[in-house]
């Protein structure tokens, strides 16, 4: 086969300049997150573009000016921060662009377990975790903070407090029992 048509990697990818992958959105859903999370992305993207891009650029631009641009460290890797900053403002106002805040506070049914609900709950084993349902750019497991479109969240969704609710997890069916629910 002629070599024109096979794609060969050397496996350095300094020229990739594909777009970060989106975290997945179910077809036809809108991007919620809470009051907190839409801040954290905002405060993100207003540091990269108002203090490491420029910071970054100076940098650049002052390699830039030293000659030999093929074996000049920072230039090289600098240009290459600088595509991997682009591409993370390019993300972060697409994110942002297509977010649709929700303030927990502002629930009205606080009896039912909806978005930006903190629900506590206990396994038939008697152990107890408590949870917040919050967007997908503010999802941490560890911190407690689970996706809205998670098997956990989408399972809790409407129930209200005393409910057993039957979900599928990684480990198999599970059966858990809602302890409390609050909007914070």
């Amino acid at each position: 086969m002629n070599k024109a048509f096979t794609k060969e990697s050397d496996g350095d990818n300094d020229d990739d300049d594909s777009v970060e992958v989106a975290s997945a959105l179910p077809p036809g859903t809108r991007n919620y997150m809470t009051t907190r999370g839409y801040l954290k992305l905002r405060g993100e993207l207003e540091q990269l573009v108002k203090s490491e891009r420029p910071a970054l650029v100076q940098v650049v631009s002052w390699a830039a000016g030293n000659g030999d641009r093929s074996e000049n460290g920072d230039y090289i890797y600098g240009k290459k921060r600088l595509r991997e900053i682009d591409r993370r403002i390019r993300y972060l106002m697409k994110r942002i662009e297509s977010s649709v805040v929700v303030d927990p506070a502002q629930q009205e049914n606080n009896e039912q377990v909806f978005f930006g609900a903190t629900v506590s709950i206990a396994d038939i084993d008697g152990s107890e975790s408590t949870y917040q349902i919050v967007g997908l750019d503010e999802a941490d497991a560890a911190a407690g903070m689970i996706s809205w479109i998670s098997p956990l969240a989408r399972a809790l969704m409407k129930a209200r407090e005393g409910d057993l609710v039957r979900f599928q997890s990684p480990a198999g069916l599970r059966e858990i029992e809602i302890v409390a629910i609050a909007y914070r």
